[in-house]
């Protein structure tokens, strides 16, 4: 008797405890649960957030899925050309002359006359923030020798940089079924071009001279640093931004994306949650 008296105490113990256990964890299991961030759903069809200065993934959606870049291809172009500067020691205030090539591109325009001279500086703004197709023609011609091996320099900077989704084909993003990029090869690009003083200036100005940046995200987001849009019918809506808060510095694809800017600073709104970083603004 005594026994069996010994083995229901033992079993009544194990249960009680079990039922403290249970209202003591349960509490500390939903505050944690309540604590983390959830990450947004986004419409792109490609999409990848980054720490911009560790380049640690916060978030991604196909990432590696094939897609089309459209002028956010001008990303590296803009890159090229600087490297191409740094490489012959020549200055953006280098003056040049329009070659024939680059009049009458088709898309986004700069009006480009043959023969008329430009500095590399205007060129620059102007392919980044009015996203000039000629203005990418005629870097491309000018700091390439011709497009063609411009083009080659442009995939041999992908590939450097470890991309492996990734072939262009032009300097401009004008759609091509050769032309294509992946959300990954993209930020990739993207965060090595904000390393470049230069770059960073140009496409986080709100404007230069007689060019307006159509990046929304520099008069939108609080922080925001940059960088490229692009459109074709073919390619959707593409957009890669850029922002900085306190040390944090994020940067975002999302491409095949009808929701482009909401999705983005949805997914910095994001990162920054994650890093217990607040909107200094709200």
């Amino acid at each position: 008797m005594k026994k069996i008296l010994i083995i229901i105490g033992t079993i009544l113990g194990f249960a009680l405890g079990a039922m403290i256990f249970g209202y003591i964890a349960e509490p500390e299991g939903e505050a944690a649960a309540a604590d983390m961030v959830q990450p947004p759903t986004i419409s792109a069809k490609q999409a990848i957030l980054i720490d911009g200065k560790s380049g640690e993934v916060l978030f991604e959606k196909n990432a590696d899925e094939k897609g089309y870049p459209a002028s956010t291809t001008k990303i590296m172009t803009a890159l090229v050309t600087l490297d191409v500067c740094e490489q012959i020691g020549a200055g953006i205030d280098t003056t040049v002359k329009i070659p024939e090539e680059a009049v009458g591109v088709e898309g986004s325009s700069l009006y480009l006359k043959k023969g008329e001279e430009r500095t590399l500086e205007n060129l620059l703004y102007g392919v980044m923030l009015r996203s000039g197709n000629d203005g990418a023609t005629a870097l491309a011609a000018i700091m390439g020798g011709n497009t063609e091996h411009f083009v080659q320099l442009m995939n041999e900077k992908a590939e450097k940089l470890g991309c492996t989704g990734t072939n262009f084909v032009n300097p401009s993003g004008l759609y091509d079924d050769n032309h294509y990029t992946t959300a990954r090869d993209l930020v990739t690009i993207a965060k090595e071009a904000m390393q470049n003083k230069i770059f960073r200036e140009i496409v986080g100005a709100k404007s230069w001279e007689e060019y307006h940046n159509k990046n929304k995200t520099v008069f939108q987001y609080e922080g925001a640093t940059g960088i490229k849009i692009g459109f074709t019918k073919m390619s959707g809506r593409t957009l890669v931004a850029s922002s900085k808060r306190q040390d944090t510095e994020l940067i975002c694809v999302v491409l095949s994306d009808g929701n482009w800017f909401n999705d983005a600073y949805a997914l910095m709104d994001y990162g920054y949650e994650v890093r217990g970083i607040e909107d200094e603004e709200k």
